[in-house]
C-alpha cells in the first residue's frame, strides 16, 4: 500500500487517479485538507494518458458557442506553462485553407478570439501563410495555397498527472494506488471507504468528511455499483484514438485539418522521431477494460491525413496506436464532436449526511480550474482551511518546474555540465521529464557504471528505480507507457526484463513513497 501515514481518517476521499482526481488532491492537500486518493489501477492509467498530449483553448469549441470554456482554457495554456516549464511547451499550428469547408473569414474571425479571448501575453499571436512559400507548404497538397499558424502548447500528459500526485503526496496527501474501493457508504455522518489491495486482496476501510467519484470513464459505474448514489450518471462515453507513424517532415510545427466531416484532427512532431495524429470520435460502448483504436479508425485517420499530403499515410506505416474514452457529461448532442468539454460537478449533500461530487466530462487544460471549482462546492462540508487559499496551484510550479518558462536550454545545459559522462539526448530527455530533479533521479553518478544496468534505448536501473520509490511504478507499462514513451524504442523482451527489475526492487522493499 502506498500509504503515507497509517492514519485512517481523512477530510477528503478521492476515487480516480487520472487528472482530475490527482489535481484535486494537489489543490486540497496544499490548502492543508486531510487527503487519500485511491485507483485501482495505476495512475493516469486510464483516458488522462490517452490524449492528444495538447493544452490547448479548443478552437473548434467556438463553433458550438462555448465561449466560457475557450476563454478558461486559453488563460490556462501559459498558468500551466509557468508551473511545468519542463513538461508543457509552446507550438505552432498550421491551419490550411480548404476551400470546400469553412471560408477563410470565418478561420479569421476564429483565430482572431482565439488570440484575444483569454489574455494571451507570451505565446506569439495568429498570422497568414503563403503555403508556396513557406516551408510548411511542401508537405502539402499543391491546392492548398493560404493558412494561418497559431498557438497552442505541448503537454506530456501522463506526467502532469503524476507531478500532481507527487506534490499532493509532499503535502501530505496519502496516494493508494492499485488500490480498488469496492464500497462507499455514508455511516456516522462520514463517508465508510472500503478497499481493496490489488496485490494482496487485503480489504481495509478509511473514513472521510466528503468523498469525490473522479472515475473518469468508469463514474457512472462507480456512482451505481460501489457508492449507489442519489446523483444519476449522465455521462456520455466518446472515444477518441491516434496512431503513430514514422516522422513524416523535419520541421517542428503541428498541423490541424479540418474533415468534410466536421472533425478536425492533429498531425504534431513526436518523440522526436516519430509523428502522432489524431483523434477520432465515436460513441463507445464496449468493455472500458479493452480500449483500442479499431481498424476503421486507424483507417480514417490515414484517410484523412491522406486528403491534405502529398504522400499517402497508410495503416501499414502504423508504428504504435491508443485509444482513450472520454466521459463526456452527456448533454443530449446527437453527435459525438457536438457534445460539451466542458466539465460538469454534481453535489450530492443530504442535509446532516456527508457530501458526495461527482466530476463529469472535462479536460487535461483545465483541470486546475476543475479542482478549484470542485473545492469551492466542497468547502462548507470541510474544516476550516488551514493553509494556502484558492488559486495557490495556479502559482506554485509542479515537482521539477522550479525554474522560468524560456529557462529549459539554460536548465538542460548545466545538467549536461554536471554529468558529461551522460549522452546529451539522454540528458535532454531526462531534463524534459524530470526538470530541476533530474539529480534526484541520477542520484549523484560520477560514471554510467554508478547508473547500473541500460535495459535498452536510454533507460538505466537508476532511472527505474527513481519511477519505483518516488512515482508510483509498479509495472513495466507503467514506466515504458506511461512515465515515459521509450515503449516505442524498446523490444518485448528488453520490456519484460523492465519488468523482472520491478518485481525484484518490490521485493527488496525500494517501493517507499516518501
Amino acid at each position: 500500500m502506498d500509504a503515507a501515514g497509517s492514519s485512517s481518517e481523512y477530510d477528503l476521499a478521492i476515487i480516480g487517479g487520472g487528472i482530475n482526481g490527482c489535481g484535486i488532491a494537489r489543490d486540497a492537500a496544499g490548502r492543508g485538507w486531510r487527503v487519500f486518493l485511491c485507483d485501482r489501477a495505476d495512475l493516469a492509467s486510464g483516458t488522462s494518458s490517452a490524449s492528444t498530449k495538447l493544452i490547448h483553448g479548443g478552437l473548434r469549441y467556438l463553433e458550438h458557442y462555448e465561449f466560457r470554456l475557450v476563454r478558461e482554457a486559453l488563460m490556462e495554456r501559459e498558468v500551466l506553462w509557468g508551473i511545468a516549464p519542463h513538461i508543457v511547451r509552446p507550438l505552432r499550428f498550421v491551419l490550411p485553407h480548404h476551400k470546400k469547408l469553412r471560408p477563410a473569414w470565418l478561420l479569421r474571425l476564429g483565430l482572431f478570439l482565439y488570440d484575444h479571448l483569454g489574455g494571451r501575453k507570451r505565446l506569439p499571436p495568429t498570422r497568414s501563410l503563403r503555403l508556396a512559400t513557406d516551408p510548411v507548404g511542401a508537405l502539402l497538397k499543391p491546392e492548398f495555397t493560404r493558412a494561418f499558424e497559431y498557438s497552442d502548447c505541448w503537454v506530456e500528459d501522463s506526467r502532469m498527472v503524476v507531478l500532481n500526485a507527487r506534490d499532493a503526496a509532499d503535502r501530505g496527501a496519502t496516494i493508494a494506488t492499485r488500490s480498488a474501493c469496492i464500497s462507499a457508504e455514508r455511516v456516522g455522518g462520514v463517508w465508510n471507504v472500503a478497499l481493496r489491495d490489488e496485490a494482496t486482496g487485503a480489504v481495509r476501510t478509511i473514513h472521510a468528511k466528503v468523498l469525490v467519484n473522479a472515475a473518469g470513464p468508469w463514474v457512472g459505474e462507480v456512482a451505481g455499483s460501489v457508492i449507489r448514489a442519489n446523483v444519476p450518471a449522465s455521462v456520455r462515453l466518446v472515444q477518441g484514438s491516434h496512431i503513430v507513424v514514422r516522422r513524416l517532415y523535419d520541421h517542428e510545427s503541428c498541423y490541424i485539418f479540418q474533415n468534410a466531416d466536421g472533425r478536425i484532427f492533429f498531425v504534431i512532431p513526436y518523440e522526436r522521431d516519430f509523428t502522432l495524429i489524431g483523434t477520432t470520435d465515436q460513441d463507445f460502448t464496449g468493455d472500458l477494460g479493452d480500449v483500442r483504436a479499431s481498424a476503421a479508425e486507424i483507417r480514417y485517420l490515414c484517410d484523412s491525413t491522406g486528403a491534405y499530403l502529398r504522400k499517402p499515410v497508410t495503416p501499414d506505416m502504423v508504428v504504435w496506436s491508443y485509444s482513450g474514452v472520454r466521459p463526456l457529461f452527456d448533454d443530449g448532442s446527437s453527435e459525438p464532436q457536438e457534445a460539451t468539454r466542458d466539465y460538469v460537478l454534481k453535489l450530492d449533500a443530504p442535509t446532516g449526511e456527508p457530501a458526495l461530487l461527482s466530476v463529469f466530462g472535462g479536460k487535461i487544460t483545465t483541470y486546475r480550474r476543475l479542482a478549484e471549482s470542485a473545492l469551492a462546492m466542497l468547502q462548507p462540508h470541510l474544516p476550516v482551511a488551514s493553509e494556502r487559499a484558492a488559486g495557490w496551484t495556479g502559482l506554485v510550479t509542479l515537482p521539477g518546474g522550479n525554474f522560468p518558462v524560456d529557462g529549459f536550454e539554460a536548465q538542460f545545459t548545466a545538467a549536461a555540465a554536471r554529468y558529461p559522462f551522460v549522452p546529451e539526448a539522454t540528458v535532454r530527455r531526462l531534463s524534459r521529464a524530470y526538470g530541476t530533479r533530474i539529480d534526484a533521479v541520477l542520484s549523484g553518478a560520477t560514471s554510467m557504471a554508478d547508473l547500473g544496468r541500460v535495459f535498452g534505448a536510454d533507460l538505466t536501473e537508476a532511472e527505474l528505480r527513481y519511477l519505483v520509490r518516488a512515482e508510483w511504478a509498479r509495472t513495466a507499462e507503467d514506466v515504458v507507457w506511461r512515465r515515459s514513451k521509450l515503449g516505442l524504442r524498446l523490444s518485448a523482451e528488453q520490456i519484460a526484463a523492465v519488468d523482472d527489475a520491478i518485481h525484484w526492487m518490490m521485493q527488496e522493499g525500494m517501493a517507499s513513497i516518501p
